[in-house]
């Protein structure tokens, strides 16, 4: 089915200090899955706000207090709610950086909204009415990241649902859809798509090549394509990415195949700058 593009760029959304999208400068969402440790935390919490900072990139950092859809009952999930916000809230204090964090309950994402800068509804449950309606409800900014399961054309429904509630501003994010079993594939079509709703739209640069269960009681996933699909998203109007980083990737505790590693990320950025810069201009 045709799908019109959007003519004008969203409005920018205030997140903290920011004023992100609208047309403006690439900003990116990244950290850490899950909050393994606070020191892990504050220290690439700090590395991450160095470089962004360098390179001119504004930065969100992100990183779970819970993951509540791991695959195993075996998996990490986190520190639960009450330490990992307290983790968060010092991230933003001793950095200055903006926070997201996934909220999985209209009750979680109240107690979050304390903290969180950025409120984010996973895959699984953007169609969650009570969720949904609880998160905007709080006047904080949500990203709803789209279901692997959901055309991009539906998200209009979500948007709805938010509107309803709303006060802060709203991000889509596309992470990919089912392609077959174990296997997510990356349409780049979903970027404009979703733009022409009037909405900014983030790509999910890891999550995108994750092999849902793919590993038996973990996913995989091949982050030696995050770089050439993040590239191609940026070229394809993303105004921000989400990308999970990690200081070694192969020693996370949650999605290390989907992690781009810390040692990378400036070269990346700079990359990815530039490319927003030249689409800017054309």
């Amino acid at each position: 089915m045709a799908r019109p593009v959007a003519a004008a760029a969203p409005t920018p959304v205030p997140v903290g200090s920011l004023q992100l999208g609208g047309g403006g400068p690439l900003f990116v969402i990244a950290g850490p899955c899950v909050i393994e440790s606070e020191d892990l935390i504050l220290s690439t919490a700090k590395e991450l706000q160095k470089i962004a900072a360098a390179e001119g990139v504004p930065l969100v950092f992100k990183s779970s207090y819970d993951k509540a859809n791991r695959s195993s009952i075996e998996s990490f999930r986190g520190p639960g709610l009450e330490k990992g916000l307290a983790i968060l809230a010092r991230v933003r204090k001793e950095t200055g950086l903006p926070v997201l964090s996934d909220v999985h309950t209209a009750e979680e994402a109240r107690a979050a909204a304390k903290v969180l800068d950025i409120l984010q509804i996973p895959a699984f449950l953007c169609r969650q009415t009570d969720l949904l309606l609880a998160a905007a409800g709080t006047g904080k900014p949500v990203n709803v990241k789209k279901g692997q399961f959901m055309a991009p054309w539906d998200m209009g429904n979500v948007l709805k649902k938010l509107a309803s509630k709303g006060r802060g501003g709203v991000f889509l994010t596309e992470r990919g859809a089912s392609f077959g079993y174990n296997n997510l594939v990356a349409d780049m079509r979903a970027i404009p798509v979703m733009r022409a709703l009037g909405v900014n739209v983030i790509y999910d640069a890891g999550h995108s090549l994750q092999l849902p269960g793919g590993l038996g009681n973990r996913s995989g996933g091949n982050r030696d394509l995050i770089e050439p699909l993040a590239r191609a998203a940026v070229a394809a109007g993303a105004d921000g990415i989400f990308l999970e980083v990690h200081p070694d990737p192969d020693k996370a505790l949650s999605d290390g195949p989907n992690s781009f590693k810390l040692s990378e990320f400036a070269r990346l950025l700079r990359v990815l700058r530039r490319i927003r810069e030249a689409v800017q201009g054309a």
